[in-house]
Formats: C-alpha cells, structure tokens, sequence
C-alpha cells in the first residue's frame, strides 16, 4: 500500500519524541553513579521493561517471525530456558553485585581472582559489544534508507550515501539522549520503545487476522494442519548425532536457553548495569525475573505473526515469494499489505527496538570503560566533576566507534562477515559465564588457572562454532563446561610457587 505522508510524519514524530523523552527525564546528574547507576533509585518495574526493551533487537523483530514460517512455534521452548537461567542468576549472580555494591559485572572478577581477569572479560565485553551492535545499527539503517529513498531529495543519491546518512541519523537521535541524559534516560526511553513496538508489534498481527479469509478459526485451523502451532519437540526419535544438532529439541532449548540466559543477563553489563540501578537486592531480583515472563509472551506474538504469514501467504516457498531469507517476510507484508498510518506505526516499533539496544550498549560500553579500565589506573584521584566529564567523552567516543563499525558493514556485507559479527557472542558467552561460574562456586581455583580456562572455552566455542554440526543452543553450554572443567584441572596441575600467582 505504500508509505504515506501520514507514515512518514509517524516515524518522525516518534524520532523526535522519544530523544526529547530522553532528555528531559535524564535530569541532572552530579556523580558517575548519576550518569551509570541512576543514583541506584529506579523503580523495579521500569528496569524490567528496559530489560526486556533492550534485548529486543530489530533482528529479533523481523527475524522470529521468519522462523515461524519456516518451522513452528518450537523455539518457544527455548524461553522457558531464558526465565530458568534469570532465576539463576537472580539467586546466584545478584546478591554477589549488590553486597559489595559494585559498579560492574566485571568488579565481581576483580574482587574474586584479580584484575587482570577483570580487564580480560571486560575488555572481551566491549569487543563483543561493538562488533556485534554494529552490524544491529546497519541492519537498522535500511529501512530507514528505505524512506528516505521515497524522497525526491535522495532520487539520485548513492545507496551507500543514502546508508550512511540513516546510520548517522539514528545514531545522532538515540545518542544525543544518552549523552545528556545517562543512564535514566535510556532506562526510561526504554520503557517508551517496549510499548511502540509491542503495539507496532500487536498492530500488524490484527492486520494479519483481518486480512486472512474466515478470520482467527480459519487461520488456526490451516496452521494446525500445517503443523505451525507445534510447541512441543522432544527430539528423542533422532539419533545422537542428530539430538544434539537440532537446536530446538525440549532439552536442547531449555538447557540452551538457560545458560545462554544466565550468560547475557549475569555476565553482560548491558544488562547488569540495568539490575544494578534498582533501590534493593530484591528490586533487581523482581526486575530480571519478570522480565523474563514478558519475553515468553513477546516471543509467542512474534511467533504468532510468522504462523499468521505463513496462512496469509498460502505456505508459499521464499522462491515464490521472490525473497531470499525468511527474514524478508514481515518487511514484505508490512510494505506491501499494512494500512495508511500503521505502517508508519510499526516501522516506528522496529526502530524503538533497535535505538533501545543502542542506548543501552554505548552507555555500558561507556561504563565499563570507565569503571574497569580507566578509574583504576588512571583517575583515582579525580573529582565527581571530572569524572562525569570525562565519562561523557567516553560515551561519545564509543558512540563514535559504533557509527564507524556501522558504516563499515555498508562496505562489507559478506554473509560471512556478517553472520560472524551477529554470532560474536556465541565465541564468548560460554567462557564469560564459565569465569563467573568458576568464581562463585569454587574458592580454590586462582588468576591464571581461571584464565587458562577462558581460554580453552573460546578456543573450543571457535572449533565448534565453526566445524562441528551442533545446534546453536547448546553453544552457551559447552563453552562454560569447557571453561570450568579446564579452569578447575589447571589449578591442581603441580607447578612451582613463582607461577602459581594470585
């Protein structure tokens, strides 16, 4: 139906409001714990829809849906894994943080092993961070491209200048918020960005409901006898071989989903430095485990929608469709089937979920940096007033690298690179969790003996990742087995007293 002058006139308004939300609920911040940790006094219920706002990526948003076309509701498993993991890491990873009010995940591992083990996972956090919000920031930039293709202006305008003026834009919004505002305003901006795009969200899926002849029965019906409301897949009718390469299996997903929770929730300061911005242990504790309840339900519309394609188009194949990847099917119906108004609506929606995650990761980048690196060697003798200068140089910087890492996939946009960028974190996660695990439950195991072991779980995670035809959710998995398992046998490997170290 095309995008309307109504449409456009929505997505502006949204770019515009919510860097201006931002700004003013940033208020004034005095102190890095102002600017970080919001003064440690946000309301639970906002951190948990922040949460929730900010690992829900663009790529989630159209991605999921394509899932479902292709296969069926099994990957909703792989949530119940998600809420198992944050309860973990509510019992066993938070009351750590919040008793020696630490500033970040990685101070845990200062405190435990020893700085060089903080800046390593630290350091591995920013690498992992950048790289893999870069390419999400790309992936951002095209439908916004897309618009502005629509414009007269750009008719004759290069599509890669045309790229790299929606990164730039998108960036300049989310970041000016982040800039000024710090941490409460990402926070509260994210609470705004959850509701845009879980109405774009809920919008198209009642467009889909209206559009599919005989309505809601129709449409369960022939999804049904397609097989696309299967929830259930126990996997035990594979052989070995194949159980442990198909990712959504019942205990592939729940066991995958948990430790792949465990990791991005507990080891990850894009999420951790929201956890820590609540009043109270208990705070932190509602925050993340709530937050996993209303991933189970996002994840079930997304899933709904893909089902819902799937009826709309006739079970068609991605050949018929003229489409490459599954992932272009909800952009296709959204261009071509949604109304005046709604459009603009839910593109709105899929640019909240990626700003959302942008804010939030520049401002931990900018944390972590600060905090880890900086503060320790650097600025330990700095005034409040320096070192929120400086902080906010920081941000900046990092803001900087993100837009630069951005603009770099507009010119290398390889499957290969790409898919590597957007599965960085399966190389680190398992030895990032493996650490924290190897601190919280053994006291014996050292500094070198616990690095030893990070780093067989990221050698290993490259084998596998890269060699072995093994589903991805089990990745999260092997990596802090590997970890532990290495960390724990170097440490009672015989060695003299001038190696053994801290």
């Amino acid at each position: 139906m095309g995008f309307s002058s109504l449409d456009y006139f929505i997505v502006g308004a949204y770019l515009l409001g919510v860097a201006l939300i931002g700004i003013f609920t940033g208020g004034k911040q005095s102190s890095t714990s102002d600017y970080f940790l919001g003064g440690r006094n946000i309301p639970w219920w906002a951190v948990c829809f922040a949460i929730v706002a900010t690992e829900t990526s663009t790529l989630t948003f159209i991605s999921i849906p394509g899932l479902a076309y292709l296969t069926n509701l099994n990957f909703l498993q792989v949530t119940l894994g998600y809420l198992i993991g944050r309860v973990v890491v509510s019992f066993v990873f938070l009351p750590q943080y919040r008793a020696g009010e630490l500033q970040t995940a990685y101070a845990f591992l200062n405190n435990r092993f020893g700085a060089k083990t903080r800046n390593i996972a630290s350091s591995t956090f920013m690498v992992t961070r950048l790289v893999a919000d870069g390419v999400r920031l790309f992936a951002t930039a095209i439908p916004l491209a897309i618009l502005f293709k629509g414009w007269q202006t750009f008719t004759n305008v290069p599509n890669e200048q045309i790229y790299i003026i929606s990164i730039i834009v998108m960036a300049v919004m989310t970041l000016a918020y982040v800039f000024i505002g710090g941490v409460r305003a990402v926070i509260w901006t994210d609470v705004v960005q959850m509701f845009i795009y879980l109405i774009g969200a809920l919008a198209a899926l009642f467009v889909l409901l209206d559009e599919i002849p005989g309505g809601m029965s129709h449409a369960l019906a022939v999804a049904s006898a397609s097989n696309k409301t299967s929830l259930l897949n126990l996997g035990f009718e594979n052989s070995f071989g194949e159980f442990f390469s198909k990712p959504y299996t019942l205990i592939a997903s729940i066991l995958g989903g948990a430790f792949l929770s465990m990791a991005s929730h507990g080891t990850d300061q894009l999420i951790v430095q929201r956890l820590l911005t609540t009043k109270t242990l208990r705070d932190s504790q509602k925050a993340l485990i709530g937050s996993g309840i209303i991933v189970i339900v996002q994840f079930a519309i997304f899933l709904a929608i893909g089902a819902l394609l799937y009826v709309y188009y006739g079970g068609a194949s991605l050949t018929d469709l003229r489409l490459l990847k599954a992932d272009e099917i909800f952009p296709k119906f959204i261009i071509e089937r949604i109304p005046t108004g709604i459009s603009g609506l839910i593109i709105a929606g899929l640019l909240a979920a990626a700003m959302s995650t942008l804010s939030g990761s520049v401002n931990s980048l900018a944390h972590a940096t600060m905090a880890d690196l900086y503060k320790p060697y650097f600025g330990k003798n700095n005034s409040e007033q320096k070192d929120l200068y400086i902080s906010r140089i920081v941000t900046l910087f990092w803001s900087v690298m993100m837009i630069g890492m951005a603009i770099f996939f507009i010119y290398n946009q390889s499957k290969t690179l790409v898919e590597v960028a957007l599965g960085v974190a399966s190389f680190t996660y398992g030895g990032l969790l493996g650490l924290f695990l190897l601190g919280v439950l053994s006291k014996k195991v050292n500094q070198s003996s616990a690095i030893a072991g990070f780093v067989a779980g990221i050698g290993t995670m490259i084998l596998v990742v890269s060699f072995a035809k093994i589903g991805w959710t089990w990745y999260t998995m092997i990596g802090s087995v590997t970890t532990i398992i290495v960390g724990i046998v170097v440490n009672y490997l015989p060695r003299t007293s001038k190696v053994r170290g801290k």
